[in-house]
């Protein structure tokens, strides 16, 4: 089991409507701030300085490094965020090198479902397991692929994207994410959950039937990576109970029998993984 070192390192979440941070070291996180980012931003430094300021909240001399989860593409080489989702105005930031500038200490960014990954390797559920994907749905699809230990060194931070892969009349993430209750049903995902709480029968067949969707999902992930274990996270896995029957029924049509009974499917119990999965990065990086 993997032994968390007393770094003291920032994890940084940055979503479409607000940056948490927190403070972790030894495994734990000794203290969080957030602030919201304006919904009418059009500035983008206007957005740096919200992150730089909730860092600032937190930072001391001891800290070793900053990892930031974001909702896109990044240049991890580079430190570059490409086109984040909810705020049109980031489109070429660097913000690694910003960041170092001001704070003198390494920054490491990825996106946030590679994040999710890592945090559950080191935190969670994938600790001791050195191949695995974690695949978190939310909003979007979205998926971080763990080899040897580490993310996968792909060209572009573009593997795991799953949702993108075309399915049925359009992508995986229509059917895999909350968008599938949206778009099929004119419902999110919260309140599909309290009408299936409150013993709703159409409820359940939806639930059924993203189950159904979901599985078809994890066989195309399992051909093309084969993994190990496949852990599940992300606002919509708190609906599993719903929704898992019939993920798993689905799966178990993968034409080979003995890859589906040596797979392990997970589902997060790690809080806050966001803010360990951003911390994350400096252990990967930097080879902890």
């Amino acid at each position: 089991m993997y032994i968390p070192d007393e770094n003291k390192i920032i994890g940084v979440d940055l979503g479409g409507t607000k940056v948490q941070a927190g403070l972790v070291k030894g495994g734990k996180i000794l203290d969080r701030k957030y602030r919201l980012i304006p919904a009418d931003s059009e500035n983008p430094e206007e957005i740096i300085d919200i992150i730089s300021g909730v860092i600032a909240e937190l930072f001391n001399k001891d800290i070793a490094g900053i990892g930031i989860g974001v909702p896109s593409l990044v240049d991890r080489e580079k430190g570059i965020i490409y086109h984040v989702q909810n705020i049109p105005s980031w489109q070429n930031v660097p913000l690694a090198d910003i960041l170092q500038e001001r704070f003198h200490v390494p920054v490491f960014l990825d996106n946030d479902a590679n994040c999710f990954a890592l945090g559950e390797y080191r935190f969670g559920a994938g600790q001791g397991c050195e191949n695995f994907v974690g695949l978190a749905l939310g909003t979007g699809m979205g998926a971080g692929i763990i080899t040897d230990g580490h993310l996968l060194k792909d060209a572009n931070c573009g593997s795991g994207e799953f949702g993108s892969i075309p399915y049925m009349d359009s992508i995986y993430e229509d059917y895999c994410s909350g968008k599938f209750f949206k778009k099929f049903y004119s419902i999110n995902g919260e309140n599909l959950l309290k009408k299936a709480e409150n013993g709703d029968e159409e409820a359940f067949q939806v639930f059924k039937e993203f189950g159904f969707h979901l599985g078809n999902a994890i066989k195309t992930i399992m051909f093309a990576v084969d993994p190990h274990k496949i852990i599940i996270g992300g606002s919509v896995a708190s609906s599993r109970k719903y929704f898992e029957q019939a993920m798993l029924e689905s799966i178990i049509t993968f034409p080979y029998p003995e890859s589906v009974e040596k797979l392990e499917i997970k589902f997060t119990e790690t809080p806050n993984i966001a803010i360990f999965g951003a911390a994350s990065l400096y252990y990967d990086r930097v080879n902890v």
